[in-house]
């Protein structure tokens, strides 16, 4: 009886305590970090607020402190401030977390301790390692674009990241088809079934217009300008542009609109209204990313294209064609949407590749 009755205060007593430290763990709780002397932010995760308690969550959970704060005030800033997409949010987040961890392991707590020495080492590490070339690329731009952050915030006093190098040779040229292989490909989807007809308009508008996958497969019927010809489409950072469509995408266009997207609408049954996005896929919902890289794959390989293809080919394939025929690279970096001219100016060395070919093919002393 004496042994119930004590554990009966002990339980009662472990009760008050607990009732006791709760408002100090929902204060704990609430408390936002910060990063140097800048105002308290909510910190986003790319699609939304997360709760910042003591106990870290997510790929960034093992970094020292100094580390995780800077890392989370830029990606709220990258997310809500510059508009990032989530998808963007995700892949920097990868890198930094690899670099400050990376950091980390050589004592360095924090990127207020790095230098460019230590940034131009980490990057040859991911080469060495076997990164490809883009993702070396991609790794070189979060660092920069995180560093300037850091010291437009005072976090750092200098930028180490401001004149970090791209290694030469590391960026590969992009391929694109031959003017006979896009035709092959696209003249390949010639049958009247509502599948056949979406996947001709995707073919045909990726390869005429140029748009990236994101932007094709978010097309609503209202950006679609019949009369001028014209798509419009929502590119990175919520940029619209306007782009010209030639006439057979829009024909493709709209004997999917008229004939197969309907039927593909119906087979949602009691799932609700169709999705507004022009491109649906084989249920009446909204086509994913995969389902368009599945479908290229397949077309491809139906129309004899024995190397393998991938949505972002057919963008190359668009801009390289227009500069073999005669376009200004000011022209093509309007079309792709390119904010920055440096990033179209990739598709001069191709097209410089045509002309020496042209010259050794034609000139009798080439």
């Amino acid at each position: 009886m004496a042994r119930a009755r004590t554990a009966a205060g002990r339980s009662r007593s472990a009760e008050a305590r607990r009732a006791a430290a709760a408002p100090e763990r929902s204060a704990r709780r609430g408390a936002l970090p910060t990063m140097g002397g800048s105002a308290r932010l909510p910190l986003a995760s790319g699609v939304g607020e997360r709760e910042a308690d003591s106990r870290p969550r997510g790929p960034e959970s093992g970094l020292p402190a100094p580390a995780r704060e800077a890392l989370e005030g830029f990606l709220f800033h990258l997310a809500l401030v510059r508009g990032a997409s989530p998808h963007t949010v995700s892949a920097y987040r990868g890198d930094l977390v690899s670099l400050l961890r990376h950091l980390s392991a050589r004592g360095l707590p924090g990127p207020a301790e790095a230098d460019e020495g230590q940034l131009r080492a980490y990057l040859i590490a991911l080469h060495e390692r076997g990164r490809r070339a883009a993702g070396v690329a991609r790794a070189r731009s979060a660092i920069k674009t995180f560093f300037a952050f850091l010291a437009d915030e005072g976090v750092v006093r200098e930028d180490p990241a401001c004149d970090l190098p791209a290694p030469a040779g590391w960026r590969r040229l992009p391929r694109a088809l031959g003017r006979d292989e896009a035709t092959r490909l696209v003249e390949s989807v010639a049958g009247g079934a509502a599948l056949d007809l979406r996947d001709r308009a995707l073919l045909e508008c990726a390869y005429g217009t140029g748009a990236r996958v994101s932007e094709l497969l978010g097309l609503r019927l209202d950006d679609c300008r019949w009369e001028e010809r014209l798509l419009r489409f929502a590119g990175k950072g919520g940029r619209i542009r306007l782009v010209p469509a030639g006439e057979p995408a829009l024909r493709a266009l709209l004997a999917y609109i008229d004939l197969g997207r309907p039927l593909l609408a119906a087979r949602r049954g009691g799932a609700g209204p169709a999705p507004e996005t022009i491109f649906l896929n084989a249920r009446g919902g909204t086509l994913s990313r995969m389902g368009f890289w599945k479908i290229l794959g397949r077309r491809a390989r139906e129309a004899g294209l024995a190397e393998r293809i991938h949505p972002h080919l057919l963008r190359h394939t668009y801009a390289t064609h227009l500069l073999h025929g005669g376009a200004s690279l000011r022209v093509v970096q309007e079309l792709l949407g390119h904010a920055r001219l440096s990033t179209t100016q990739i598709y001069t060395s191709v097209d410089e590749a045509y002309l020496q070919s042209m010259h050794r093919r034609y000139h009798p002393r080439g």
